[in-house]
């Protein structure tokens, strides 16, 4: 357009444009692979099922678009009906949709996500501890980790959501 004025952020058509930053795998590949393997051992010996809710109420969590968007799709290729899928950020006013393990799970998930505002308060803890033994709690904390550290990434470099290449 003659005589337009540009605007740094701002393309031609008036949209928001993202600034373009590095890709975390190629530019640090060492921690991207150690953050693969920490993710796969996470979720070893989980229900599927299971971990992609987690996942997905972390991403709700962290406002993170682009694995919200990875994972609500590899749950509905895991099975997961639309139904439980919309009702995870809500989970709490929907309990029908969930199993006490899985609502147990979710709260576990949200208390570490947000652990700065409250920590894991000790019934939380509790009544995830009633509902896993020892090896799959520690396997849901370190998939809690995992996830963070993953929108974490996605948020800092400017992932979008619907692009990724796996």
């Amino acid at each position: 357009m003659a005589g337009a004025i540009a605007v740094p952020g701002v393309a031609e058509n008036g949209r928001f444009a993202r600034p373009v930053r590095l890709d975390f795998a190629k530019s640090a590949p060492k921690v991207f692979r150690a953050l693969v393997g920490f993710d796969a051992a996470a979720r070893e010996g989980l229900d599927p099922a299971l971990v992609e809710l987690i996942q997905i109420r972390a991403s709700h969590l962290n406002h993170c678009a682009y694995c919200l968007h990875m994972h609500t799709n590899d749950a509905r290729k895991a099975g997961e009906s639309e139904d439980r899928l919309h009702m995870v950020a809500v989970w709490r006013e929907a309990p029908h949709f969930f199993s006490a393990r899985e609502r147990a799970a979710l709260a576990l998930t949200e208390a570490v996500t947000l652990v700065a505002a409250d920590g894991v308060p000790d019934d939380v803890y509790a009544e995830a501890a009633t509902h896993f033994d020892d090896e799959e709690l520690a396997r849901i904390l370190a998939l809690t980790f995992a996830i963070n550290t993953w929108n974490r990434v996605a948020l800092s470099t400017a992932k979008r959501a619907g692009t990724d290449q796996r």
